[in-house]
């Protein structure tokens, strides 16, 4: 079914070998390939259309909102679980429903699959936040009174917990939207969106970003760190690693260059704001000045980094190409850490307890 302005296929410089069909998933559904997250439906808008890029503003930002909600919700005293791993799971799960049922949403508007990929659960989960929390887990970053072995294990849980937390909600969320499939067909009869509808839904999304530099200003300012100063940085975040997967994955599918750079790029930013919002002295950063790198961080970096499409690319390589995968991420990820972070440590230019005021 199609729609004005609407493509009824991608070249293949664009978006490398088409991916496999929803169908293909009811005989394997924790295997979505590397590709279904990242790529655009096979019918599909071209992927830097208006209709597809405005679609990721009310993605990004419900997805950092979903975020940053989900950690407030799971930090307590006596928490069971450290909080990135409901956000983490969470992603995933949404991230394996909407592969699998990747066909009705694609026959009902295609910039919506993108939307829900990699707007929402793309901006939802974060690698760069994962690469922090593990390497102050090695390093013992809270001044814990324990002995190397204990660091050792909290860095271990910090990274296997991730991984089988994330992996089994994709395949969770695929399992879960196997058994919706068959309900769906009727959904296919939804006559798509009309030109005017598509106008509206660009504009309003156009409309909700201009209102984050609105809640920026207008709202008081002890609201900046705690939300307002990352919803300005959410979209450039996910715009950034939709690029980057759109020109980068296709180059040499056994190992996505898209996500691995967008990853990298997003850790290695997140280890300069961490940095700098730890000086002391003339170096210290001002009330603004830091909830604006904290803005950064929650925002620009935790939407520019994705574990949801990094689970779905390690999901379907072949063989142990997944796994080199997530040891060639996880690697760089802890040597950008130890680099940045480490170096400042251990020079003596921060200390960790150190961080500035937001007010």
């Amino acid at each position: 079914m199609s729609s004005h302005g609407e493509k009824d296929e991608l070249h293949d410089h664009e978006n490398g070998p088409p991916p496999a069909r929803v169908e293909e998933s009811r005989h394997s559904p924790t295997s979505p390939p590397p590709q279904t997250a990242t790529a655009p439906p096979v019918r599909s808008y071209h992927p830097f259309s208006v209709q597809v890029i405005a679609l990721l503003i009310p993605g990004a930002i419900f997805g950092l909102l979903a975020r940053l909600g989900l950690d407030a919700l799971a930090t307590y005293d006596g928490q069971s679980v450290f909080p990135l791993a409901w956000v983490q799971g969470m992603g995933c799960f949404i991230m394996g429903l909407a592969v699998g049922l990747r066909e009705p949403i694609s026959a009902y508007y295609p910039p919506l699959f993108t939307a829900i990929t990699t707007g929402f659960c793309g901006s939802l989960t974060t690698f760069s936040s994962w690469q922090l929390d593990m390497f102050l887990a090695w390093s013992n970053g809270g001044g814990f009174h324990r002995i190397w072995i204990y660091d050792i294990m909290d860095g271990l849980t910090k990274t296997l917990l991730t991984l089988m937390v994330s992996l089994s909600s994709l395949s969770f969320g695929v399992h879960i939207a196997s058994h919706i499939l068959p309900y769906t067909p009727a959904l296919t009869k939804i006559v798509p969106p009309s030109r005017l509808t598509q106008h509206i839904v660009t504009t309003l999304s156009i409309i909700a970003y201009a209102l984050t530099i609105v809640f920026y200003f207008r709202l008081s300012h002890r609201f900046r760190h705690e939300a307002t100063a990352a919803l300005l940085f959410a979209f450039p975040g996910a715009l950034t690693r939709h690029t980057f997967s759109i020109n980068l994955n296709p180059i040499y599918p056994p190992l996505p260059l898209g996500t691995l750079s967008a990853n990298a790029f997003g850790t290695a930013l997140l280890a300069i704001f961490h940095v700098l919002q730890r000086l002391s002295g003339s170096g210290a950063p001002s009330a603004t000045a830091c909830a604006l790198l904290q803005g950064l961080m929650d925002g620009y970096c935790g939407c520019l980094t994705t574990i949801s499409s990094f689970a779905v690319e390690v999901r379907g390589l072949k063989g142990r190409r997944g796994w080199v995968y997530v040891g060639v991420s996880w690697t760089i990820g802890q040597l950008i850490m130890v680099v940045v972070v480490g170096s400042a440590w251990w020079s003596g230019r921060i200390k960790e307890s150190q961080r500035c005021a937001y007010t």
